[in-house]
């Protein structure tokens, strides 16, 4: 396996899991927040979606995206399944990206946001994305318990 194969394998891994904790959360959960400045469960989720596609057109630009329309605008927030039904397809071209680049790639290929404070080496950048990921679904576990609702087990 090379490195451009673990990347994917994190990423598809990190997917699985998330996608276990999202469709568990049932529909009395959707809306639920732990503060009113804090996103909701269906929010959050949007935000690692919405999130996932601005980072693949930041790789594509080697840098922000200035102009980022994002295809979540406007769109009801209605259940975890339909936001990953929605996204299957920017999800598709962001791997298909990921599998164009080479393991030079991974250390040459710099991700210019000096704007939000940081230039990453493509390989940095691409688990910083899992990374992201990860990180909110395990928000979404801490909202779950503070909520009352029981937790899927991502411990496979």
């Amino acid at each position: 396996m090379n490195s451009i194969d673990l990347i994917i394998l994190n990423l598809n891994e990190v997917r699985r899991r998330s996608l276990k904790v999202w469709k568990s959360i049932p529909e009395e959960a959707y809306n639920w927040r732990p503060d009113i400045n804090a996103m909701s469960c269906l929010e959050m989720i949007r935000h690692v979606l919405e999130s996932e596609h601005y980072y693949h057109l930041a790789i594509k630009n080697q840098g922000s995206v200035p102009d980022f329309e994002s295809p979540f605008t406007n769109r009801p927030l209605i259940s975890p399944e339909d936001e990953v039904d929605f996204s299957q397809s920017l999800r598709d071209e962001f791997i298909k990206t990921i599998h164009t680049f080479s393991e030079n790639d991974l250390s040459n290929i710099q991700i210019d946001r000096s704007n939000v404070g940081y230039i990453r080496e493509l390989g940095d950048m691409l688990l910083r994305i899992a990374y992201h990921e990860s990180i909110h679904t395990g928000q979404l576990l801490d909202y779950l318990r503070s909520a009352g609702v029981e937790r899927a087990d991502i411990w496979d």
